[in-house]
């Protein structure tokens, strides 16, 4: 029998964690002690919007897309697979056409044993341009990863994010797979509602079913 305790796979934001090249780093600090206000500490934080496990809205890559406001919760809230790919460099239709997909909502790929957190991938599983019509044709309308995106560090196309987009499929990045095992488990990775936000942090947590 499964252990039914919730899992997080969610990265710890911490002010040494990996973020994308050139964007905001993860930053907490005290503004005001509990010394200074007699009462209570405050804290403050700031990182960009795709920093550690985090949602990317529609708008992130297309000027006309939703925004993290406008968006379905129920996306995120649901039963999900969880389907191992390790090993392989690029992932799509013809990597996933060996799994039993049928009936499932929310994949998320497994791409590696694990990863230093504090240092950004040189490399990492990226998609192909085939894997939006795929899975709509399966009927899966969220896709996670436990990579830093689903197209490559030098992408200007962006072209993984297209095809999923084009095919009302969602993207949920930088999950933590290392110690889950493929199956099926309940999945909540909420955003937060940031007003006309492009993307937001998320706390993703899983949950075996059966």
């Amino acid at each position: 029998m499964k252990n039914k305790s919730w899992i997080d796979i969610s990265q710890p934001l911490t002010n040494d964690m990996a973020v994308w090249p050139g964007d905001t780093p993860f930053n907490f600090k005290l503004s005001f002690t509990k010394e200074q206000t007699g009462s209570v500490n405050i804290g403050q934080f700031t990182t960009s919007a795709h920093t550690g496990t985090h949602i990317d809205a529609p708008y992130h890559f297309d000027e006309n897309g939703e925004k993290v406001h406008e968006l379905d919760v129920n996306i995120y809230v649901g039963q999900a697979r969880v389907v191992d790919v390790t090993g392989c460099e690029m992932v799509g239709k013809e990597e996933l056409e060996q799994f039993s997909l049928e009936g499932v909502e929310r994949l998320l790929l497994k791409t590696s044993d694990g990863r230093d957190l504090g240092r950004f991938p040189e490399k990492f599983t990226v998609f192909r341009e085939n894997i939006g019509p795929f899975l709509k044709e399966k009927g899966v309308s969220l896709l996670g990863t436990d990579g830093p995106s689903v197209d490559a560090i030098d992408s200007k196309t962006m072209d993984a994010h297209h095809s999923l987009n084009d095919n009302g499929v969602y993207i949920l990045e930088n999950i933590v797979l290392t110690d889950v095992e493929p199956g099926d488990y309940e999945l909540i990775a909420l955003p937060l509602a940031i007003e006309g936000a492009d993307g937001s942090p998320v706390r993703a947590v899983l949950r075996p079913i059966g």
